[in-house]
């Protein structure tokens, strides 16, 4: 292919949401599969609507996710400056061109003017657009207009008739008619460019080959399209990603759940998980598996596997996605993610982490079997830190209140504690001959041991939980739970 060059322009107005992550995703797919750049490009000129932290979220997030930009903010590159705050110089200059080449106008509409016009079409029961009155202004009322100081915009000339056509590499072709459009703002009245214009702007001086970008951007594709050929720029290719809805096929908002990165992050899903998700969600990769890195995809990445439909946000898939990711990725990098969770329940301190790491990998090895989320991996680790302050109200029925529940725990304690040591496959062979010996079923004791040692009734393996947490604390809750059931 020709030179790639694709970006990722996100607005500064907020978190990074899974639809812009998955557009960053596939163009950063896309720019690795053919040895091209990816550049990342902040869109800050809509200044009334930043918030404050939202680059460095971005920026955070995309890193977090292995989203690795070749050119952009922290990076620079020789295309920048990368936010569009500092490139007005820029979009003045080829505003000023198109005025000089008749191709753009001063527009001195007060908003008054605007709203007459709104009114009148509506009463017409036409949809709004601008008459295009200030076109046919002289050169003489345009200086005069600008010697008083009057306030004003720069309007771009559309052509009334024809179609504008665009070949879109995921939808094929894809007609706009003209007379839809009117003469839009490319230069608002406080100097600033509008979304348009210096996106076309910007796309043009970095060399831009392919604009992948939300199918929500597809209306603003002719007026961008018309933009480059008033300036005499070569014209991108263009693809559109297909809208991410809710299960409902509704659009996707704060009341299905978690939609940026930082709250999955939060709420314990590992980035493997989560970038495989986002991936699936529009494209495959032609065969019938669902789990593949980041490498897998981009030896196999195209627009012509991308879907036209609508992707379905599924959250119970995420979540399966992240269990079996949480089971299979090495033990260490598992840990590692675990831990300031950890930390974050009071489990353990920070400085502890190091000194405590072979037994926090032991615990994370026994409890990521049977979870989905770093969260519920934290939460299930709780009494390998903590002592047991109760025990599961339907377990203590079960178990506890059994007949013959305190003989044998004493059983169990007396046997553990005559162990030679403590590794899993003696713990169980200590448990497996006690009960051949007191021929009694397996659960029978396995069961209120679990919960006299865990306080719950589900969990890791018992002999895991008893090699784990050692013989001086295994016999110290047992007495504690022996006591608990004779109180009872």
């Amino acid at each position: 292919m020709e030179k790639i060059r694709v970006r990722f322009a996100p607005s500064p107005t907020g978190y990074l949401h899974i639809g812009g992550a998955r557009t960053a995703l596939f163009n950063y797919f896309f720019a690795k599969r053919y040895n091209g750049k990816f550049i990342l490009r902040i869109e800050d000129t809509d200044r009334e609507r930043l918030k404050e932290d939202s680059v460095s979220q971005i920026v955070s997030s995309m890193k977090w996710l292995g989203i690795n930009w070749d050119e952009g903010p922290e990076k620079g590159g020789e295309y920048g400056p990368y936010f569009q705050s500092e490139r007005l110089d820029i979009y003045r200059r080829e505003a000023k061109r198109l005025l000089d080449e008749g191709k753009a106008y001063y527009c001195f509409c007060t908003e008054e003017d605007i709203e007459k016009e709104r009114e009148e079409q509506k009463r017409l029961k036409v949809s709004y657009r601008y008459s295009g009155k200030c076109s046919l202004l002289s050169k003489e009322e345009v200086e005069e207009n600008l010697r008083a100081g009057k306030p004003y915009v720069i309007r771009i000339k559309i052509p009334r008739e024809g179609t504008t056509e665009i070949e879109d590499l995921i939808r094929g072709r894809v007609s706009f008619d003209n007379s839809q459009l009117d003469d839009y703002i490319i230069l608002k009245s406080n100097n600033m460019p509008t979304y348009n214009f210096a996106c076309v702007v910007d796309d043009h001086f970095m060399e831009i080959s392919h604009v992948i970008r939300a199918e929500e951007h597809l209306s603003n594709t002719p007026k961008q399209v018309l933009i480059y050929k008033a300036l005499g720029y070569e014209v991108p290719k263009f693809a559109h990603l297909s809208m991410i809805l809710a299960p409902d096929r509704s659009k996707l908002s704060k009341r299905h759940g978690a939609t940026s990165v930082e709250e999955f992050r939060e709420k314990g899903y590992i980035k493997e998980a989560l970038v495989n998700y986002l991936t699936l969600l529009g494209w495959s990769p032609g065969e019938d598996r669902e789990i593949f890195g980041m490498e897998d995809t981009i030896k196999n990445f195209s627009l012509e596997k991308v879907s036209k439909t609508a992707a379905i946000y599924d959250i119970n898939k995420l979540t399966w996605l992240n269990g079996n990711y949480l089971r299979e990725l090495d033990l260490d990098y598992i840990t590692k993610e675990t831990i300031p969770f950890l930390i974050e329940k009071g489990f353990i301190k920070e400085y502890e982490a190091e000194e405590k790491y072979d037994y926090i990998k032991r615990v994370v090895a026994a409890v990521r079997e049977k979870v989905k989320l770093l969260t519920e991996l934290a939460d299930g680790s709780e009494y390998f830190f903590k002592d047991i302050s109760e025990y599961d109200p339907k377990g203590v029925a079960k178990r506890f209140e059994k007949d013959g529940t305190v003989r044998l725990l004493e059983s169990g304690r007396k046997a553990l504690e005559d162990a030679e040591d403590f590794k899993v496959e003696t713990v169980e062979k200590i448990y497996r001959d006690l009960i051949d010996k007191l021929g009694i079923k397996g659960g029978d004791i396995i069961h209120p041991t679990r919960l006299a040692l865990s306080g719950k009734t589900v969990g890791p393996g018992l002999f895991d939980i008893i090699s784990i947490l050692g013989k001086e604390e295994c016999l110290k809750r047992m007495d504690k739970a022996i006591e608990f059931i004779k109180k009872m």
